[in-house]
This record gives structure tokens, C-alpha cells and sequence, in this order.
């Protein structure tokens, strides 16, 4: 799993017990996931289907930094099925997992319609895998 996106948790981002608020933190994972699979199924229509059973593991706190990684773990007709783990950046102690999470892809009058996608791609810069630093 690749951890991309980081988050400086910030005192407007806790709860009543000075944790970071679990909305906010899902908000956040479910926004990157939806990016993913934009650019994964070359789409912009793309919704949020599931999102499995969410293990909050660990919390954080104002001035740690988190990070997000997301893998994809399926394709399907219409969908792309992803897993979830954000972290501590510094300790690397786990704080949330997520299983599974399901986009699918939409046409312009929001119907399912198939991506054709069946593997992922990692041209997001116009640059080979192999060819990356």
C-alpha cells in the first residue's frame, strides 16, 4: 500500500474529547478514495457505493500528521473496490482500516456503466512505472 496523502491534524479537526473527530478523518479517506478511482477509471462521475466496516484502531491528536494510503484490491463491470489504512506518519501506529470501500462508475445520466478497466495504472504524470524515482 502506497501512503500518498498526509493531513496536520489542527484543533478544528477534534472531537469533545480533543481527538480527531471520526466524520472528519472519514470525510477526508472518502474524498482521496473518490480521486483514486477518478483517475483509475479515467471518469469524473464516479460515486461511493460501500464502504465496509471501519476499525478505528488508534486516534490522533492536534499536531500529529497522519497519512492516508489506499489500495485498489478489485475491478469489477462497474466498480473498483479499494482498501483503506491511514497512520500516524511519525509513530506509524495504525489509527483506522477500512476494508473495503466501492466506487462505481457512472455514465452522464447516472447510470452503472462498465469502465473496461482491469488493472491498475500508475501513468499519472505521463510517466512509466519504470521510470519513476
Amino acid at each position: 500500500m502506497n501512503f500518498y496523502t498526509r493531513k496536520w491534524i489542527k484543533p478544528e479537526d477534534l472531537n469533545p474529547n480533543g481527538s480527531l473527530f471520526g466524520g472528519t478523518l472519514l470525510r477526508w479517506i472518502d474524498e482521496e478514495a473518490v480521486i483514486y478511482a477518478i483517475v483509475q477509471l479515467g471518469n469524473p462521475n464516479i460515486v461511493t457505493k460501500y464502504i465496509s466496516e471501519i476499525n478505528f484502531v488508534s486516534s490522533a491528536r492536534t499536531g500529529d500528521i497522519i497519512e492516508m494510503g489506499i489500495e485498489a484490491i478489485d475491478f469489477g463491470r462497474t466498480s473498483l473496490t479499494m482498501r483503506c489504512e491511514v497512520r500516524n506518519k511519525i509513530t506509524r501506529k495504525t489509527i483506522l482500516s477500512i476494508d473495503k470501500l466501492v466506487f462505481v462508475n457512472l455514465n452522464e445520466e447516472g447510470t452503472p456503466t462498465p469502465h473496461g478497466k482491469t488493472e491498475i495504472h500508475y501513468n499519472y504524470l505521463g510517466i512509466e512505472p519504470d521510470k519513476r524515482d
